[in-house]
């Protein structure tokens, strides 16, 4: 067993915690109840731009939101009053973060103040359980799901009861009042030592677009380990199985990003009885020795697909067919703007990479959403583009609802209204508040828009992602674009996913070469600005960015920027890459 299992055959779920974040006299705790603390929603940071030996240790608290919401007035008031007392900046600036798991984060928090957190917001309905660590993660659905026929955010919060972790040692390691706490009784059984890696789960949803039925991917279902796909004929009566994917890479190993692959079509009744033997055997089989190779998709890719059909239908009791052809997925929705649902309006509000504060160019946010969930009977939920969509506005409302929005400087950045490019991108925290970042994300990728701006590219319809690191929280893979942290202010690019969410990105790689491996930031636009000019000047039929990237081939790639003056050096500049990594992407397309 890895270092991780033994500490959690060892520790359980409180290990000493209850000690530890009550003594106020060490600002950290001890390395191994780390471990152990990720399954309450709590990461150990240090402020990275203060160099010493002497860190300056702080937490992150993550609050798991199944289904991103909705969330109440109440509820929010709740967050916005924690994150002014706690989640202060070295600015001395309070702010909350959204996530792409429709979670919420709350950055630079001392001791003291993770236990008044992590207890207010239990009390509320809102629990930091389960939102890190080895087990089943916040359970995404789509925040207009109730537009359509499937109840896509009612079988998120279902799948998150039962998944969710014993209650006891949370309650008892925070001082939370039991009886403000619903424990929603039988549940998965875990066992001792957990899972052997995370576990995330996303459902897709039809919803309506216009007079017209669609499915709507924007939890993008095929990058979670476990997905379900509404069958869109049957109105959800019937519903597609997804598993083993997942964005996540560690460089140096024999990893890779990977779209799920399709498992089975089940009725929905059967979805949690699936669900529940899906989980079992990732628990059971998964790797527990090498933690860069436990997630599902490596186990799923080492014993096959028909295997892991067969073990999930053996402990299920369910007969699940094998598939023919690859079912869709559905476009990858934003919901920005006004959305009618009945005699009520929806609106979706963009949210720079999930940053809500008061003092940046994007105008006053934080004070903005309470404003409008004050001064509107409205419920607000998080989607998986770090965005907010606020439900129920009555139609009359709406000038005074807008007139909020101006008010706080929405749908501005310095005095320029957002651009369609701006809109489609987005980027992880980064290196400020993440651990494991390597370079800038959430800090870099607002400048980069920018430039490229600048540059006359705003109205282009496409989609950049930013990560600081090899994990991809922001999942850049699926982009037309990806950008992953590869060294301090160094990015790999990723080319071969689309717009839509549809596609797997890959590194540029041909011939043993992997090229633009650790680009220079000053150099990012400038590469970005070349593969724009020859887009507008080649691409046919009204293609996409990600289409014309796909069209072009890695050798096309390859001979754009290698053939231009500007940037051959970059390309010049190779590393080799390994046969395993080369071999694992060929065993998933086999796959797919």
């Amino acid at each position: 067993m890895s270092d991780v299992e033994r500490i959690k055959a060892e520790r359980g779920l409180n290990g000493g915690l209850t000690e530890a974040f009550r003594d106020f006299e060490r600002p950290d705790i001890e390395e191994d109840l780390e471990q152990v603390a990720k399954s309450h929603g709590i990461y150990m940071q240090f402020n990275r731009a203060q160099s010493g030996r002497e860190k300056d240790w702080m937490y992150m608290i993550r609050l798991a939101v199944p289904g991103g919401g909705p969330l109440s007035y109440n509820q929010w008031q709740l967050l916005d009053d924690l994150a002014r007392k706690h989640a202060i900046n070295p600015q001395g600036e309070a702010s909350l973060r959204l996530t792409t798991r429709q979670a919420i984060q709350f950055h630079w928090v001392d001791k003291p103040g993770v236990l008044a957190i992590v207890k207010a917001a239990a009390e509320s309905g809102l629990r930091s359980l389960n939102a890190c660590g080895d087990n089943v993660r916040n359970v995404m659905s789509c925040p207009l799901a109730h537009r359509g026929p499937f109840p896509a955010n009612d079988v998120a919060r279902d799948l998150a009861q039962w998944f969710e972790l014993p209650l006891a040692p949370f309650i008892e390691v925070f001082a939370i009042d039991p009886n403000a706490v619903e424990d929603s009784g039988p549940r998965f059984d875990y066992g001792p030592q957990l899972l052997n890696r995370k576990f995330k789960i996303g459902v897709g949803a039809i919803t309506r677009q216009g007079d017209e039925l669609v499915l709507d991917n924007c939890v993008e279902v095929r990058t979670h380990d476990l997905g379900f796909t509404p069958d869109l004929e049957s109105h959800g009566e019937r519903v597609w199985v997804w598993v083993g994917g997942g964005q996540g890479e560690k460089l140096g190993k024999s990893t890779a990003s990977m779209l799920a692959l399709p498992l089975a079509r089940i009725d929905r009744g059967q979805l949690r009885q699936v669900a529940n033997a899906i989980v079992g055997v990732h628990r059971d089989w998964g790797n527990r020795e090498q933690r860069h190779h436990a997630r599902l998709k490596y186990l799923i890719r080492s014993q096959g697909i028909e295997w892991f059909r067969k073990q999930v239908s053996d402990r299920s009791g369910i007969r699940l067919g094998s598939l023919r052809g690859l079912p869709d997925v559905g476009a990858r929705h934003l919901h920005h703007g006004w959305m009618r649902h009945g005699e009520q309006l929806d609106f979706g509000m963009f949210v720079e990479n999930g940053r809500l504060i008061d003092s940046s160019p994007n105008g006053q946010l934080l004070r903005l959403v309470g404003q409008l969930l004050a001064s509107f009977p409205v419920s607000v939920s998080i989607t998986a583009n770090q965005d907010l969509v606020f439900h129920g506005v009555p139609n009359q409302a709406t000038r005074d609802f807008e007139s909020l929005l101006v008010v706080h400087g929405y749908g501005q950045r310095y005095g320029q209204p957002y651009s369609r490019l701006r809109l489609q991108s987005g980027a992880c925290v980064g290196r400020d508040t993440c651990r494991l970042a390597y370079t800038d994300s959430e800090k870099f990728e607002p400048q980069l828009i920018d430039e490229l701006e600048a540059l006359g590219w705003g109205d282009l319809v496409t989609s950049i992602g930013v990560t600081g690191c090899e994990r991809q929280c922001f999942r850049p893979g699926t982009k037309a674009i990806g950008l992953v942290g590869s060294g301090l202010n160094r990015y790999q690019f990723k080319f071969g996913g689309t717009e839509d969410g549809r596609h797997q990105g890959r590194p540029l790689r041909l011939e043993g070469k992997e090229y633009l491996r650790s680009v220079p930031k000053e150099r990012v636009t400038q590469l970005l600005n070349l593969l724009f000019q020859a887009y507008r000047k080649s691409a046919v039929d009204g293609e996409s960015l990600g289409t014309f990237n796909r069209r072009l081939g890695t050798s096309g790639l390859v001979e754009l920027f290698s053939g231009h003056g500007d940037t051959a050096d970059l390309m010049a500049k190779t590393v080799p890459y390994k046969e395993y990594e080369h071999e694992f992407e060929h065993r998933v397309t086999a796959a797919r």
